[in-house]
């Protein structure tokens, strides 16, 4: 496979919340470590993710793996909150038109997941509030 970005990781980079939502499925499913279960659909995912853009301080992806049929991929990223270094990766599965439908992110050391549980607890209420108006917005253009 040859060594070219995603389009979720260029998207990611650039900071486009836009291309960022569009890479994910309607149904995707999104597991952080912050949360004790996994979170369904393409409006509380893009929420998260968002939010993890404003609380994520010089965020890149330093590595991708990929499977050779692209559909599976690993985004190993650096970033930091405050003075706390953090590594983690993003572990997605892409369905058949391509889009993301399995999410997955993990974060060390333990100083950085305590770190983003309370950078991200803050952002709780703005996550559920901008998800509900996605939803609510969506039912009315249905």
């Amino acid at each position: 496979m040859a060594d070219t970005m995603h389009p979720f990781q260029c998207a990611v980079e650039a900071r486009d919340t836009a291309a960022i939502e569009s890479s994910l499925a309607d149904d995707v499913v999104f597991s952080s470590p912050n949360t004790f279960r996994p979170h369904r659909g393409k409006p509380i995912t893009a929420a998260f993710l968002r939010a993890v853009l404003r609380v994520l301080e010089d965020f890149r992806y330093v590595r991708q793996i990929s499977d050779s049929d692209g559909d599976d991929h690993v985004f190993v990223f650096e970033a930091r909150i405050g003075d706390v270094a953090v590594f983690g990766c993003d572990l997605v599965h892409c369905d058949g038109d391509g889009k993301i439908d399995d999410f997955v992110v993990m974060v060390r050391p333990l100083s950085a997941a305590n770190a983003l549980q309370v950078a991200m607890g803050a952002e709780m209420e703005r996550i559920q509030h901008e998800a509900t108006m996605t939803v609510e917005s969506d039912r009315k253009e249905a």
